[in-house]
């Protein structure tokens, strides 16, 4: 039996089909850049999800999602006549040979770092192009668009370029323990709803700087206590059943020796 192997091509005729307003698929006629954004963002996420797992099947199904979303963005600009996905193909391909100049010609660099200031003046050189040159400071063009830990990574690093930046983790320990003791004094002095978001804002900041300092991916450390959480209070679930009675039916201090009682167990394995 003959297995057909559907190409890129096929993709983008499927997604073509899907969009066609007398014969498609209603759903996804109805979309728009807007409503499609979201399940973008989804599948990014997802994608990274299997890698954390370690799930290569996995892996693939994902990167076919992600990838069907670029097929869709480009779809629905290629109806209204902006571009393409050969367009966009295009575009990042240039990109990439444009910010490899040491790989696609004849650029050489001493090191990392020396490669990294480069791409970061290739990339100011690309904003300067766009009609961008009137903002010279060394934050320009962080998008709005990204998480906010995120952007308050890139936000660091860039000014750490410029030599804005502590030496090593001890002074952003020191700092985010006095952060913290802000927030204690604003929930000492009433709890002000707008101080306190604004006092709990510097403790996330000062923690993303933290896990810069310590080489810790922010986001992988976040998913991976997630993930610790979900499963203990999974196994306190599972305790709670076996004794006959459900976790509402338990005060705090009960919950509290149930939660110990996993730790313990995952200790002891």
């Amino acid at each position: 039996m003959t297995i057909t192997r559907h190409t890129l091509a096929d993709l983008l005729t499927i997604m073509a089909r899907l969009r066609d307003p007398e014969h498609g698929c209603p759903w996804d006629v109805q979309q728009d850049f807007d409503s499609i954004a979201a399940y973008t963002l989804e599948e990014a996420y997802e994608v990274v999800d299997a890698i954390d797992r370690r799930d290569w099947d996995d892996l693939r199904d994902e990167l076919g999602d992600l990838l069907l979303q670029v097929a869709f963005h480009a779809r629905m600009a290629e109806e209204r006549g902006l571009f393409d996905f050969a367009d966009v193909a295009d575009a990042i391909s240039n990109k990439m040979i444009r910010r490899h100049p040491h790989v696609f010609g004849d650029t050489h660099y001493d090191d990392l770092d020396a490669q990294k200031r480069a791409w970061d003046e290739i990339k100011a050189a690309e904003r300067a192009a766009k009609g961008d040159a009137h903002d010279d400071s060394a934050l320009a063009g962080i998008s709005h668009g990204l998480p906010e830990w995120k952007r308050a990574l890139k936000l660091q690093q860039r000014a750490a370029g410029v030599g804005f930046d502590w030496p090593d983790h001890r002074p952003v320990l020191d700092k985010l323990a006095e952060e913290v003791d802000e927030v204690r004094a604003e929930f000492d002095a009433g709890a002000d709803p707008a101080r306190l978001e604004d006092e709990i804002g510097d403790v996330l900041f000062v923690m993303v700087n933290l896990a810069r300092h310590a080489g810790v991916d922010f986001s992988r450390a976040l998913r991976h206590a997630n993930a610790k959480f979900e499963r203990r209070f999974r196994g306190m679930e599972a305790l709670a059943r076996a004794e006959g009675r459900g976790m509402a039916a338990h005060d705090l201090s009960a919950q509290e020796a149930l939660w110990q009682r996993v730790k313990a167990a995952e200790k002891g394995k």
